[in-house]
């Protein structure tokens, strides 16, 4: 009787190493899904960018940020709602010129969305020989 109860013993070993496993892998998998946004940094989405040649001084820029502490729109600072969405104009002068989004977390992480753009006036585009 005695191999009987060695089987046993080593299949609640068995259940009780494998219950603790099962329990850290848990564990860490809750943890990293509560954690994932701290993970990420922040994030800069923008709804329609904004085409290369402009015929309009006026450009609406909207979109989203999330995980983030602050906005920048050329080194200017821009506000968000409760769900990271912004709206902002931004104005053109003649010729070429570069619209640069900065966005920082609670940690000192940044990221920056840079597109260029070229504004040309209306009658500057009609030619006439």
């Amino acid at each position: 009787m005695a191999p009987l109860r060695t089987s046993r013993l080593h299949f609640s070993l068995l259940l009780k190493i494998f219950g603790v496993v099962a329990l850290c892998l848990v564990i860490g998998w809750y943890a990293y899904f509560q954690a994932r946004f701290l993970i990420e940094g922040p994030q800069i989405t923008l709804d329609s960018p904004a085409t290369i040649s402009q015929n309009q001084q006026i450009v609406p820029v909207r979109g989203t940020a999330k995980n983030v502490t602050e906005v920048t729109l050329n080194g200017r600072t821009i506000h968000t709602s409760e769900d990271g969405s912004f709206e902002e104009f931004l104005i053109l002068p003649k010729g070429y010129t570069i619209m640069t989004l900065h966005a920082e977390d609670r940690y000192g992480r940044a990221r920056s969305l840079a597109q260029s753009l070229v504004y040309t006036p209306a009658d500057a585009i009609s030619f006439n020989p």
